[in-house]
């Protein structure tokens, strides 16, 4: 490989990981609006994220059909809801759901500082499914902050305990929290030649599979009478912020998979720390 190709590589790795940092702080802002904002607040998280899923499930069947008739403006590939593919890549999208689902809970049962403690263990999972899943090894010094993790999450767990905030089913939903994600990303990396290494496609097959699986949590959780007794259900303010977050939901579970593809699953998580970090 060539200097000017080497250059083209590591330019388009800078350009991703900048573009997920963006729409993710962008996203996380817009969903703090949806549930934190005073006037138009709905404690409905798991809808909220089925209806950003049901709106890039959208966006895809429109792309696709853009492009076929306008194949000049853009590409994006034809989308078809081949029960196969969708069958084999629902153990992605059961981690996508999980991950969702323990962080929201994660967060509602411990601190917001714990909580970031917490998701730093995904680094450490990913090392290990990385292994497991991938059968990819990790050197050393990658294993020796790996400890370092862990000790500063044990480290934590002693803390919150003193100061008597310690929920034990808060922590347990940190844990499968990070797990997931770190699995979440470790099979996005396993699943791309499934669809001939197309992120596209495989948003679009993840965003079919999502939508099916949080439709009964949303009721298991007992969002349904939450959103049906919401005071601005027909507010279109409400509504648009709404749409919103469905087009950034789209573009961050888009330029999340992309990220992953150009480099690695662990760099991914090691991104999305940073990003954390820098966000808070």
């Amino acid at each position: 490989m060539g200097d000017r190709a080497i250059a083209v590589k590591y330019f388009r790795i800078a350009g991703v990981v900048s573009a997920y940092w963006l729409i993710s702080i962008s996203l996380v802002f817009i969903n703090n609006s949806l549930l934190s904002d005073k006037k138009r607040k709905l404690d409905a998280p798991l809808f909220i994220t089925f209806f950003q899923c049901f709106v890039s499930y959208v966006l895809c069947i429109i792309l696709s059909y853009v492009s076929e008739k306008l194949p000049s403006l853009f590409q994006f590939p034809k989308v078809n809801h081949d029960f196969t593919t969708l069958k084999a890549l629902m153990p992605l999208s059961g981690f996508f759901v999980a991950m969702v689902t323990f962080n929201n809970l994660c967060l509602k049962h411990v601190g917001v500082a714990f909580y970031t403690v917490s998701r730093s263990l995904t680094t450490v999972f990913n090392v290990i499914f990385t292994f497991l899943v991938l059968r990819q090894t990790t050197s050393v010094p990658a294993i020796t902050c790996c400890g370092i993790i862990v000790a500063g999450f044990l480290l934590g767990v002693n803390q919150e305990g003193h100061m008597g905030s310690l929920s034990a089913f808060g922590v347990t939903c940190g844990v499968l929290a990070s797990a997931t994600l770190s699995m979440y990303s470790i099979y996005t990396k396993k699943m791309l030649p499934l669809v001939g290494d197309s992120v596209s496609l495989l948003t679009f097959y993840n965003n079919v599979n999502a939508v099916i699986l949080f439709l009964p949590l949303v009721i298991v959780f007992g969002e349904v009478p939450v959103i049906y007794n919401f005071p601005f259900l027909t507010d279109p303010v409400f509504w648009s912020l709404m749409l919103v977050s469905g087009v950034f939901g789209f573009l961050i579970g888009y330029v999340t998979m992309l990220q992953i593809q150009v480099t690695s699953p662990l760099t991914h998580n090691v991104s999305g720390t940073a990003k954390a970090c820098t966000q808070t």
